[in-house]
C-alpha cells in the first residue's frame, strides 16, 4: 500500500538528511574547482526541507508534484554532491 503525501514527504524528507551532509563543516566543502558550489546546494536543499517540514507541522498535505519536485531537486543535488567528490 502507498503511504498518503504527507506519509510520503516525511519519509523523503528523511531519507534526503541522512544522505545528505548538512552538517559538514565550511571547510570540507570548499576543497576547489566545483561542478556547482556544494556550500550553496546543501543551503538551498536544506532550505526547501524546512519549509516542507514547517508546511507539514502545520498540516498543509503536499500534492504528488510537490513531493517529486523536491525527490529530483535532491538527486541533481546528491549528483553535483558527487562530482565535486563531497559525498560518495
Amino acid at each position: 500500500m502507498k503511504p498518503v503525501p504527507k506519509e510520503a514527504m516525511q519519509i523523503l524528507i528523511h531519507q534526503i538528511r541522512r544522505v545528505i551532509p548538512f552538517n559538514a563543516p565550511e571547510s570540507s566543502l570548499c576543497t576547489g574547482p566545483c561542478q556547482g558550489c556544494s556550500k550553496k546546494l546543501i543551503e538551498y536543499l536544506d532550505s526547501e526541507i524546512c519549509f516542507w517540514q514547517l508546511q507539514l507541522n502545520n498540516d498543509i498535505v503536499p500534492k504528488l508534484g510537490d513531493i517529486n519536485k523536491l525527490a529530483r531537486t535532491a538527486k541533481k543535488i546528491k549528483k553535483v554532491l558527487t562530482i565535486n567528490g563531497f559525498i560518495n
